[in-house]
C-alpha cells in the first residue's frame, strides 16, 4: 500500500504549515490560547476560508476531502503550531451528523464547513471513567418532545457552541450500549447551564447542566436508543485527529531539542556530542518514528468497513501516542535542562499539550484495555 500523501494533501498541509507559522506564532497562540474565550473567531473564519474545515468531510457533503489521510494531514499542521480553534468538536459532531442524520440535520453541515455555526459534542459525564457507554444523562418523552436532566464534563466551547449534540438515555442501564439516543440542542436552550474555564494547556471548556431542557422530536439524531455506534464513530475520528495532533506537536519538540543539543555548548562543546544524551536522543527519534506509524495505521483503518479492525487500530494508536507523546514531552525538557520548563520556551507549551492529548479521549490505560478486549471472541 502506498501511504505517500497526494498532491493536494501535500498542497493542503503546506498552506496550513504557512498561515498556521505566520499567523499563530506562538505568543499569538498563548495569547488566544488562554484568553477570555481560548479562541479567536476571526482565525477560525480564515481557517474555513483556507478549507481546513472543508477538508474534514467529504465532496458529497459540500467538503473535499473527510478521508483519514485528510484529517491527519489538517490536524498534523494544526498540532505543529499547537492550534486551540474548535476543530476537534466540529469534526466529531460533522461525522455524527453525516452517519446518522436526516436530510434537515445533514443541512447543518454547510454552516459548519463555512465557519458560521460552532458545533460542540456534550458526552462525557463526570464519573464516565471514559467509558462511551455509560451515560446517566436521561431524556424522557413529554407531549411531541423530550425533556432531558442530567451533566455533561469537559465539552471543548461547550458555553460558546451555537449547537450542542448531547447523549442521553431513553432506555436501558447506565452503562449499556442500547438506549443511549443522541439530540441536537441550541446552546442558548432554556434551562441549559455553562460553567466555563481556561483548560491548563489553552484553549476553553465548559461544565454544562440540564435542568429539564425540553426539545422537540426532531431534535433527535438518527433512530431511538441507537445512538452508541455512531458516538462511537465519531470519537473513532476524534482519536485518530488527536493523535495526528500529537504526531505534528512531537514533530516540532524533536526538533527543537536536537537544535539546542547542537548549539547549547558545555566543556567547549555542543552537549549533542556527548554519547549519553545522542543515545537518548536516538531512542526519541525511533519513537516518534513508530508514533508516525501509528497514526498511518489508523487513518487507513479508520475508512475501513470492519468495526473491530478499525477501533483496535484506532485503540493501538491511542494507546502509542499517548505513552509516546509523554516520553518525548518529559525527554525534551530533560535535555534541555531547567531552561525547557519556563513560559518563555515554546517547547513547554507542547510538553504540556503533549501530556493532557492522552487524558482526551481515554488514556493510555484505558485504550490498551480496550485494545485486548477487541480481540477477544464474542
Amino acid at each position: 500500500m502506498n501511504f505517500e500523501h497526494t498532491e493536494d494533501r501535500r498542497m493542503l498541509a503546506d498552506t496550513l504549515n504557512r498561515f498556521i507559522a505566520e499567523q499563530y506564532g506562538i505568543e499569538s497562540r498563548n495569547h488566544i490560547a488562554y484568553g477570555a474565550q481560548g479562541r479567536s473567531p476571526a482565525l477560525w473564519q480564515q481557517f474555513a476560508d483556507l478549507g481546513a474545515i472543508g477538508a474534514l468531510f467529504p465532496e458529497a457533503e459540500g467538503g473535499f476531502g473527510g478521508a483519514g489521510f485528510d484529517i491527519a494531514v489538517v490536524f498534523e499542521a494544526l498540532g505543529q503550531g499547537l492550534v486551540v480553534e474548535p476543530f476537534l468538536g466540529t469534526l466529531m459532531v460533522g461525522q455524527a451528523l453525516l452517519a446518522a442524520g436526516n436530510a434537515a440535520q445533514k443541512a447543518r453541515l454547510a454552516e459548519l464547513i463555512d465557519g458560521g455555526t460552532l458545533l460542540a459534542l456534550a458526552h462525557e459525564e463526570p464519573d464516565a471513567h471514559y467509558e462511551l457507554a455509560r451515560v446517566a444523562t436521561r431524556a424522557v418523552p413529554q407531549g411531541d418532545g423530550w425533556v432531558l436532566t442530567g451533566q455533561k464534563a469537559m465539552v471543548l466551547f461547550g458555553d460558546q457552541a451555537d449547537v450542542l449534540l448531547v447523549s442521553a438515555r431513553t432506555s436501558g442501564a447506565v452503562d449499556s450500549e442500547e438506549g443511549i439516543s443522541l439530540f441536537l440542542l441550541p446552546g442558548n436552550a432554556v434551562g441549559l447551564e455553562h460553567r466555563g474555564y481556561g483548560r491548563i494547556d489553552g484553549g476553553h471548556a465548559a461544565e454544562i447542566t440540564l435542568n429539564n431542557v425540553q426539545v422537540c422530536a426532531d431534535a433527535l439524531l438518527g433512530n431511538l436508543g441507537q445512538g452508541f455506534a455512531t458516538l462511537e464513530r465519531a470519537v473513532g475520528y476524534g482519536i485518530l485527529a488527536l493523535c495526528a495532533e500529537a504526531l505534528g506537536a512531537m514533530d516540532v519538540a524533536k526538533k527543537n531539542t536536537l537544535e539546542y543539543l547542537q548549539t547549547r555548548k558545555q566543556f567547549g562543546k555542543p552537549i549533542g556530542s556527548f554519547q549519553a544524551l545522542q543515545h537518548r536522543m536516538a531512542d526519541l527519534l525511533l519513537e516518534v518514528e513508530q508514533a508516525r506509524s501509528a497514526v498511518i495505521n489508523a487513518a487507513a483503518a479508520i475508512d475501513a468497513g470492519e468495526r473491530i479492525t478499525r477501533e483496535r487500530a484506532l485503540s493501538a494508536a491511542k494507546y502509542s501516542l499517548g505513552r509516546i507523546g509523554t516520553l518525548v514531552a518529559e525527554e525534551s525538557i530533560q535535555l534541555h535542562g531547567g531552561i525547557g520548563m519556563t513560559w518563555e520556551l515554546p517547547l513547554s507549551h507542547y510538553a504540556k499539550r503533549l501530556v493532557m492529548i492522552d487524558h482526551q479521549l481515554g488514556d493510555e490505560d484505558h485504550h490498551l484495555a480496550r485494545f485486548i478486549a477487541l480481540g477477544q471472541p464474542h
